[in-house]
């Protein structure tokens, strides 16, 4: 049983406790039927539970000490992974991990965030927040991946990019946008996982691919919602309101069309169960990697950069690059006489 509780999963924990409890008594027939009564009850305070959360409680849950994390997936998922470390420019970051592996037969890149277990871990992993090294080490790993002609699987698990003076004058911001030129264009299938919180840029420099999955409980945004509220009221306690406001569940993301895939979660959560939550996740990435492995590279490159160009298309009525107002406004653009120009100039 987990020391790590939610405020919400209080009931949860009351009947967990008292299932510990009955356990380490000798064995009855009145106690056994006590215990499957207990079980029934967990079985259903789970679901009522999990079934009716907020967006901040789904924040909360993506953020869980005891969620799974790529090394997790990694260990339950693929086999003979072998770890690659450094970005041979400047160093090695721990809160980034690639290498090689096997998905089935089949060999791979995987590439993903790293949050750490503990106070020492996380401090190593830096909580999760990858510095430009290592975003630098996963274009490396993705590099080669294009090279040998292997598929790439990302894990994106962050709250953010690092924004530390040591991170910036690294070069960050760089390092995320040649990640999102290069992913864009990069001449292997890409299955990305967001596997638990996805904040921001930090999140989107690994996240370009050709199927965006995202497990139930897991978040994706444009900002956490500690920073939304801060900006928008100057006010962090405005977090829940922000969580709402920001559409960033999984519901609200498959319909926004920013994700392709829900991946269901155990009851409870990844958390309470991670061999289950891996084995929902393996299913997901080798059905959809299947159904795209088969595509040219030409259309492959073509539905990629379809897929984001579609992102943030609300229903809003739009003319074509080719349509005759944009011409007709690009020949009286480019109408303006010599003079004015000289004049402008001057």
């Amino acid at each position: 049983m987990s020391s790590n509780t939610l405020d919400f999963e209080e009931p949860i924990q009351i009947v967990l406790k008292r299932i510990e409890v009955l356990k380490l008594r000798p064995r009855t027939p009145e106690r056994h039927e006590e215990l499957q009564q207990l079980r029934l009850k967990l079985d259903v305070l789970r679901k009522e539970i999990y079934s009716n959360l907020s967006p901040w409680q789904q924040v909360l849950v993506a953020r869980h000490p005891d969620r799974p994390h790529t090394l997790d997936y990694v260990d339950h998922i693929f086999s003979e992974f072998t770890e690659f470390h450094g970005d041979r420019r400047f160093g090695d970051d721990p809160a980034v991990v690639c290498g090689l592996a096997y998905l089935q037969e089949d060999p791979v890149v995987v590439v993903g965030h790293q949050k750490g277990r503990g106070t020492r871990d996380n401090i190593r992993r830096n909580f999760g927040y990858a510095r430009p090294e290592g975003y630098r080490k996963a274009l490396r790993a993705m590099r080669l991946a294009e090279k040998f002609e292997r598929p790439v699987v990302v894990f994106v698990d962050t709250p953010a990019a690092y924004p530390g003076l040591d991170s910036e004058e690294r070069g960050v911001a760089e390092a995320i946008a040649t990640n999102l030129r290069e992913m864009s264009m990069l001449k292997v299938p890409i299955i990305v996982v967001i596997s638990g919180e996805g904040g921001s840029g930090g999140a989107l420099g690994l996240a370009v691919g050709d199927r965006v999955l995202i497990q139930e409980h897991s978040i994706y945004s444009v900002i956490p919602p500690e920073g939304c509220a801060a900006i928008l009221w100057r006010d962090q306690e405005k977090k829940v309101s922000a969580a709402e406001a920001l559409k960033i569940t999984a519901s609200d993301l498959l319909e926004l069309k920013v994700v392709d895939e829900i991946i269901p979660e155990p009851l409870g959560g990844a958390h309470v169960d991670a061999q289950t939550a891996a084995k929902n996740v393996k299913r997901s990435i080798v059905k959809n990697l299947n159904a795209i492995s088969q595509t040219g590279i030409d259309e492959l490159l073509s539905s990629r950069y379809d897929k984001y160009r579609r992102m943030g298309d609300v229903g809003l009525t739009t003319r074509t690059a080719d349509s005759p107002k944009v011409t007709e406004d690009r020949k009286a653009n480019s109408g303006i006489s010599k003079r004015e120009g000289t004049e402008s100039v001057r």
